[in-house]
């Protein structure tokens, strides 16, 4: 059984948009994550996304931070560290260790 999904969008002090993610990420449940990146990032403007409280993530879940990787800057845990390289992403956008 899939761990609901939680979303929290906050503003750091510099005004860049936060969207926390708390749960596991997959196919069951992708398209209110891509829909709550689409509702936090700006045209253009960068969104930090802190996965530290995500234990989970699918290729669905790949995808959708592929999707916005000109315009995101993640913060994980060592956990999904792996993950990140192996398909690339940590090449093409920020990726901070927590």
């Amino acid at each position: 059984m899939t761990t609901p999904l939680q979303l929290t969008v906050r503003r750091r002090d510099d005004g860049t948009p936060v969207l926390a993610v708390a749960g596991e990420i997959d196919f069951s449940n992708v398209e209110t994550f891509r829909e709550a990146i689409a509702r936090a990032a700006g045209d253009d403007e960068l969104l930090v996304i802190d996965l530290t409280g995500v234990h989970y993530l699918d290729s669905a879940a790949l995808a959708a931070l592929f999707a916005h990787v000109r315009h995101i800057e993640l913060i994980v845990p060592s956990l999904l560290r792996p993950v990140l390289t192996i398909s690339g992403l940590d090449v093409l956008t920020t990726v901070h260790v927590a």
